[in-house]
């Protein structure tokens, strides 16, 4: 079977998306991200990216799909690999066979990445399903069109070293279910993501998080250099790190609005309204930062702050939502 090329939003979630369809289990990527219940907010000040806390606005690398196929009973094999040549033979053992398979990659070394776009993120995946002559035949879901990549480029994107090393990450699909009971798995995943967001036990994790960062922007000290910087890599962990968090918050609303139809329950639609409403705070949070530290004047970092709360409070009115619907189910 030819191997089609998915156009997505975020590069997991769509790579996903792409084997499942390609081995007959045709998944939307939103629908793929809602079943993985992929959606969450930390702030976490012990990792570091660029000497600022790491926040994140979705579950960890690889959550998504290990999510999404233990929801749905499909079985998928992950292998990593401690020599970069036994990782290449292991990639061209599995081209020659015909079976297009998961990468786990850095950004930095894929050279079809603009220059101004490649910084060393770890995370990014990929679909290889070809090879012609020493070229990579590769399904880049962040890229409209398919691309290829040289064996020695692709290795060292492979075999990158730094937080969330790959090691030669491979995966792939071994066996999929023939029907998914969406009547089931949907609630079950929509109740694990409303235990995320509203019932962490950490105060930087979920809901709580948010308003944790709320208070950290209201809070802070320093020159306005000091300033400029911790908002900045703000704006670049929500913006530029996959889809960001305003992103994945127009993707889940876009999951809740497939499951709607699916389950035909408006209670869903108006829940889908609502999120987007909250990625569009999160957008506007964004752009009011990205204005600020673009200024000479002084930070207004209660504004900041309040627009932050601002996103806190409409993404908890639509949790709690969730959470009700989930409870009669």
């Amino acid at each position: 079977m030819t191997f089609v090329h998915q156009h997505a939003a975020h590069c997991e979630s769509g790579v996903i998306s792409s084997l499942l369809t390609h081995h007959g289990l045709p998944l939307s990527e939103p629908m793929v991200f809602g079943l993985a219940n992929a959606l969450a907010f930390a702030y976490i000040p012990l990792v570091k990216i660029g000497g600022q806390p790491l926040i994140a606005y979705r579950l960890p690398p690889q959550f998504i799909i290990k999510g999404v196929c233990k929801r749905l009973g499909v079985k998928v094999s992950f292998k990593k690999f401690a020599k970069p040549i036994d990782g290449a033979e292991a990639l061209n053992t599995a081209v020659a066979q015909g079976q297009p398979v998961g990468l786990q990659t850095s950004v930095y070394y894929l050279p079809y990445f603009p220059e101004e776009m490649r910084f060393h993120f770890n995370a990014h995946n990929l679909v290889v399903y070809g090879k012609q002559g020493d070229d990579f035949s590769v399904s880049d879901p962040v890229f409209e069109e398919p691309v290829t990549v040289a064996s020695r480029h692709l290795n060292k994107a492979r075999f990158a070293r730094g937080p969330l090393a790959p090691k030669g990450l491979m995966y792939r699909i071994e066996s999929v279910p023939e029907n998914i009971d969406y009547a089931k798995v949907i609630p079950a995943a929509i109740k694990k993501n409303c235990r995320i967001m509203l019932g962490a036990p950490l105060p930087v994790i979920g809901i709580k998080g948010v308003r944790y960062l709320s208070r950290k922007i209201a809070k802070l000290r320093g020159s306005e250099k000091e300033k400029r910087l911790f908002l900045g890599h703000i704006v670049r962990m929500q913006e530029e790190i996959g889809t960001g968090g305003a992103g994945f918050r127009f993707l889940y609303a876009s999951f809740l609005q497939e499951a709607s139809v699916l389950l035909k329950d408006p209670v869903l639609a108006e829940a889908s309204n609502k999120m987007t409403d909250a990625g569009d705070a999160w957008r506007a949070f964004a752009l009011a930062a990205a204005q600020q530290c673009k200024k000479s004047a002084s930070i207004n970092t209660e504004h900041l702050a309040q627009r932050v709360l601002e996103c806190a409070e409409k993404e908890a009115a639509v949790w709690r939502e969730l959470s009700s619907w989930c409870r009669g189910k």
